[in-house]
C-alpha cells in the first residue's frame, strides 16, 4: 500500500512538473510577444547558443554547427549545405578549427555590409590578412581549388597581368580591383578552357568538350535536365560542333539569368495566351531595357533548351522552368450575410413593379423616393419583407453559380498557362447563371410577392400561402425572363471579375496572391456593369411575377411584356431600379466572392489540380539578408 502511495505521489509530481513546464513555456511565449522584435545581438547570441558545442569549458561552433547556423533554411540553387564549410575558414580568424562567440559576432557584422559577398571572397584569398592580395596568394588559393582533372588555368596570361597592379615592385590586388577580377574570372576561364580543348585551333569544339567546360564552370547553376541536354547545342549550327560564339552566348545567358527570368515572366504575363515566341522575347527585352540585352543567338539558345530542341515553339512560363530553376525536376506524367442588402431588394422590386399607366400618379418617382415612402408607410420592417426565402435560397443559389463557373473554367483552361479564351469565359459565366435559375426563380417570385404586399394593402400573406397558391409550375412563372437576366449577368460578372484580378491587381504575377481588400474591390467593381446592364431583364421578370392590380397592364409573356413596357412607358422604364441594383449587387457580390475565395483556398475542389509554378527568388519571400549575402559570397567562391 505504501508502494502504491509512493507511485501515486511520483505520478502527481510528474504531472505537476509537466504543468509547470507548460506554464513556463506559455509565459515565455507571452514575454517574447510583449518584448517586441529581437535585437540583432540577441538574435546572434540565440543562434550561436543553439548550435554551439562545449570545448574545454568554452562554447564554440565547429564546422558542422557553423553550417547549421549560417546556411539558409531554403535555397533556390543547387548549393548544398555542406558547401557552406568554405565560409568557415573566413569566420575562423584564429585558424583553430573553431569559431568563438567573438568570431561569430565579427562574421555576422561582416554580413551586414552591402558588399559582404565580395568582401568575404576577398578575405578568403587574403591569406596573410594584409588587406591586399599579391600574385602568389591569388595563384596559390585559386590553384588549391582546382581538382587534378580540371581544365588548366594559365596564371601568366595577359588577363591576369592587366588586373594586377604593382606596389613596391610586387604585383598586388586591392579590394576594389579584386572585385572586378572576380567578375571577369569566369569569362577568362571559359576562354582558356575553349582554347585548351580546341586542339586544331579551328574555332570549334565537340559537344562533349562543351559539356565539360560548363559542368566545371557553371554546373551548380543549372538543372540536371539542362546539364544532360548540353550536347544538343551542336544542333543549332551545321557540322555537329559548337563554336566559340555559341559557348560565349550560352555563358552570357547563364550570367544574365536573373534578367532572363524577369523578361520571360513579364512577357508571358502580358501575352494574351500566356505563351511567347523567340521574337516576342527579343521584342519585350528591347522595350524593357535601355539597350538590346540579348543577341539573337542568345535568344535562340534560351528557346532551344526551353523548347526541348524546337526553338520555334511558343512557350509558356512552365516550359522555361528547367532553365530558370537549378533544382527543377521533370514533372510526373455557403450561406453568406444577406441582411445588409435585403432592404435594397425591397426597393428594387417596388420600383420595377410600379406602372406608369395606372390611373393616378406614380407611387415612386425614383429610388430615393421609394425608400422614403416605404419607410413612412411600412416602417423598418417593410425593408426586410421577404427575407425568409432570401436566406433559404441564397446558399444553394450561390453554391451552384460559383461551382459551375469554376468547374467549366477549370476544364476549358489551358493546362500549362491556366489561361482561358474570352468566349469560354462568357460560356462558363453564362452557364453558371442558367443553372442557378432552378433555385433563383421560385425564390424571386415568393420574395417579390411578399415585398409588394405593402402596395396592395389587405391581409399580409406568408411565404407558405404564396407557394400553395402558385403551385409547382407557378413558381417558375417568368423563368424565361430570369434566364434572360441571370445568364448575361453571370457572363459579364465572372469575366469582369477574372480580368480585374489578373489585369488590374496582377493576381498570379510572380505568384502574387491578392490581399482581401483587392479581392473585395475586384468583386465589387465587377458587379456594377453586370447589375446595371441586365436591369431591363429584371424589370420584365418582376412584372411577369407580380400580380397586376386593377388598371394595370397584363402581360402574356416575355416579348409581350417587353413590347408593352416599351410602348406604354418608354425605354427609361426598362432601367427602373438600375442604380439600386448596382448599390445592392456590388457589395453583395463583393463580400460573397471574398468569402468564397477564402474558403476555396482552404477547401479546394476535389477535381481542381494545383497550378504548376516555378519557384525562384522572384516568387518567394527571401531569407534573412545576412544569409542571402552568405549565399552570394559562396556563389562567388564556387565559381572559382
Amino acid at each position: 500500500m505504501s508502494q502504491n502511495a509512493g507511485n501515486r505521489g511520483a505520478e502527481e509530481e510528474t504531472i505537476l512538473n509537466a504543468g509547470s513546464s507548460l506554464g513556463e513555456a506559455a509565459l515565455s511565449s507571452v514575454r517574447r510577444t510583449v518584448a517586441g522584435p529581437e535585437s540583432e545581438i540577441r538574435k546572434w547570441r540565440r543562434l550561436f547558443d543553439a548550435n554551439a558545442i562545449e570545448v574545454n569549458g568554452e562554447r564554440y561552433l565547429d564546422k558542422d554547427s557553423f553550417i547549421t547556423a549560417v546556411a539558409p533554411t531554403a535555397s533556390f540553387t543547387k548549393i548544398r549545405a555542406d558547401q557552406y564549410a568554405i565560409l568557415f575558414s573566413v569566420a575562423d580568424q584564429s585558424s583553430r578549427k573553431l569559431v568563438s562567440w567573438d568570431d561569430f559576432t565579427v562574421f555576422q557584422t561582416l554580413l551586414k555590409r552591402p558588399d559582404a559577398d565580395y568582401l568575404i571572397a576577398f578575405k578568403f584569398f587574403d591569406v596573410d590578412g594584409s588587406g591586399t592580395i599579391d600574385f602568389n596568394e591569388f595563384k596559390n588559393v585559386f590553384a588549391s581549388t582546382l581538382s587534378p582533372d580540371a581544365l588548366p588555368f594559365n596564371f601568366d596570361c595577359d588577363w591576369v597581368k592587366l588586373h594586377l597592379g604593382k606596389r613596391d615592385g610586387t604585383h598586388v590586388l586591392g579590394y576594389n580591383e579584386f572585385t572586378q577580377l572576380m567578375k571577369g574570372l569566369q569569362d577568362e576561364r571559359l576562354r582558356q578552357g575553349f582554347k585548351y580543348l580546341d586542339s586544331n585551333q579551328d574555332g570549334f569544339i565537340t559537344a562533349d568538350q562543351f559539356k565539360r567546360i560548363i559542368l566545371e564552370l557553371e554546373g551548380h547553376k543549372l538543372s540536371d535536365t539542362i546539364l544532360e541536354r548540353l550536347p544538343t547545342l551542336c544542333a543549332l549550327s551545321p557540322g555537329g560542333k559548337i563554336s566559340y560564339s555559341e559557348v560565349v552566348a550560352f555563358h552570357n545567358v547563364i550570367k544574365s539569368m536573373d534578367m532572363v527570368e524577369r523578361v520571360i515572366r513579364e512577357a508571358t504575363s502580358k501575352s494574351k495566351d500566356g505563351r511567347i515566341s523567340q521574337d516576342d522575347f527579343l521584342n519585350y527585352s528591347a522595350r524593357a531595357t535601355r539597350y538590346g540585352l540579348f543577341s539573337p543567338m542568345e535568344a535562340s539558345i534560351i528557346f532551344h533548351f526551353a523548347g526541348r530542341g524546337d526553338g520555334r515553339q511558343r512557350l509558356t512560363l512552365l516550359d522555361f522552368g528547367q532553365l530558370l530553376d537549378p533544382q527543377w525536376q521533370p514533372p510526373i506524367d455557403s450561406a453568406k450575410p444577406t441582411t445588409t442588402v435585403k432592404s435594397i431588394f425591397e426597393t428594387i422590386a417596388e420600383m420595377q413593379n410600379q406602372r406608369s399607366t395606372v390611373v393616378g400618379q406614380l407611387l415612386y418617382k425614383n429610388s430615393l423616393d421609394c425608400v422614403q415612402k416605404v419607410f413612412r408607410n411600412e416602417g423598418l420592417v417593410g425593408f426586410y419583407r421577404g427575407i425568409g426565402p432570401q436566406l433559404i435560397g441564397v446558399a444553394p443559389e450561390k453554391a451552384i453559380k460559383l461551382t459551375v463557373n469554376d468547374f467549366i473554367r477549370t476544364n476549358v483552361s489551358d493546362p500549362e498557362t491556366g489561361r482561358i479564351k474570352l468566349g469560354w469565359e462568357l460560356v462558363a459565366g453564362g452557364s453558371a447563371g442558367a443553372c442557378q435559375v432552378i433555385f433563383t426563380n421560385p425564390l424571386e417570385i415568393v420574395k417579390i410577392r411578399l415585398q409588394v404586399q405593402g402596395e396592395l394593402g389587405g391581409i399580409k400573406r406568408g411565404a407558405g400561402h404564396i407557394i400553395k397558391e402558385l403551385g409547382l409550375f407557378g413558381l417558375y412563372r417568368g423563368a424565361s425572363a430570369c434566364l434572360l437576366r441571370d445568364i448575361p449577368f453571370s457572363a459579364i460578372y465572372f469575366t469582369a471579375y477574372s480580368h480585374l484580378k489578373k489585369d488590374v491587381f496582377h493576381e498570379g504575377y510572380n505568384d502574387k496572391r491578392l490581399h482581401f481588400t483587392e479581392t473585395l474591390a475586384a468583386a465589387a467593381i465587377a458587379g456594377m456593369p453586370a447589375a446595371y446592364l441586365t436591369t431591363p431583364a429584371d424589370v420584365v421578370k418582376t412584372r411577369l411575377q407580380v400580380e397586376a392590380r386593377k388598371g394595370e397592364s397584363n402581360y402574356k409573356g416575355l416579348l409581350d411584356a417587353f413590347r408593352k413596357i416599351l410602348r406604354e412607358e418608354g425605354p427609361r422604364a426598362l432601367f427602373k431600379g438600375g442604380p439600386a441594383r448596382v448599390i445592392r449587387s456590388s457589395p453583395q457580390f463583393g463580400f460573397t466572392l471574398l468569402a468564397y475565395e477564402q474558403l476555396h483556398h482552404l477547401f479546394p475542389y476535389p477535381w481542381a489540380e494545383q497550378p504548376k509554378k516555378i519557384d525562384t527568388m522572384f516568387t518567394k519571400v527571401p531569407d534573412d539578408l545576412s544569409m542571402i549575402r552568405a549565399r552570394n559570397a559562396l556563389k562567388i567562391l564556387l565559381d572559382v
